[in-house]
């Protein structure tokens, strides 16, 4: 579910108002409720929805990002009675949310750049398009925007730190910005790895785990699986990657 306008929800304190006036010659207009892009707007609208659902948070059903509550469960009757508490919540502090954008009885969904179901986590393939149709990057801010995004997903990239490695170093102050064919498989290396990142499975805390453990001099890794029924055939997978 999605809140309607969420900012505009809050409705600001006398103190607040003072603080976002907007002075003209002719006077000066107050907000009456919280703006958007206000620096410390998304901390305290986050604060503010967890003190709505606590009970729902402690749980461990609920998920709030911001303005975006997801909530989720393993049976069709657990998950009515949920969405029944978190609706009487809604109407009791008055919060509207936007019917367009609530999405209801999914079995997978997207959030926060990953495809998620109950199964297994996914990196969302559209959001990965626009980065890798971007031309290579030019100068260190434009790589370092790249090891971000690309950092996002490391927990599904095996060898991460490997892989990148010499891009990191590309970006230290002291090194010269130049893209050497060492660094260009690097990068299309990555871009390939985030093209083709696999599916994590969701953990079974019911089933052992398996942990694999590499070193050398230069750094360490680590890769998290689990043994699962997949297609009605026992299948090992990873978790994730560390």
């Amino acid at each position: 579910m999605d809140a309607l306008k969420g900012f505009h929800q809050n409705i600001l304190t006398d103190n607040a108002k003072k603080l976002l006036r907007i002075i003209v010659h002719c006077g000066f207009f107050e907000y009456l409720r919280m703006p958007f892009g206000i620096k410390n707007a998304p901390s305290h609208y986050q604060r503010m929805m967890n003190t709505i659902f606590p009970e729902e948070l402690s749980e461990g059903w609920l998920i709030i990002y911001i303005d975006d509550i997801i909530i989720f469960s393993e049976t069709w009757d657990s998950h009515l009675s949920r969405l029944e508490r978190v609706l009487q919540e809604i109407v009791q502090v008055n919060m509207k949310i936007s019917l367009k954008k609530c999405h209801f009885a999914y079995s997978e969904l997207k959030a926060l750049g990953h495809v998620v179901s109950g199964l297994s986590l996914g990196i969302d393939k559209n959001k990965v398009a626009a980065v890798l149709l971007k031309p290579m990057p030019q100068a260190k801010k434009e790589m370092q925007s790249f090891l971000g995004f690309a950092g996002y997903y490391r927990q599904h990239i095996k060898d991460f730190a490997r892989i990148a490695k010499s891009l990191y170093k590309l970006c230290d102050q002291q090194t010269v910005y130049e893209m050497t064919e060492e660094r260009v498989t690097e990068y299309e290396g990555l871009k390939n790895s985030l093209k083709n990142a696999p599916f994590l499975l969701m953990p079974n805390w019911n089933l052992p785990f398996k942990l694999y453990i590499d070193a050398c001099g230069e750094g360490l890794g680590a890769a998290l699986h689990q043994t699962q029924i997949i297609n009605d055939k026992p299948g090992e997978r990873p978790i994730c990657f560390i």
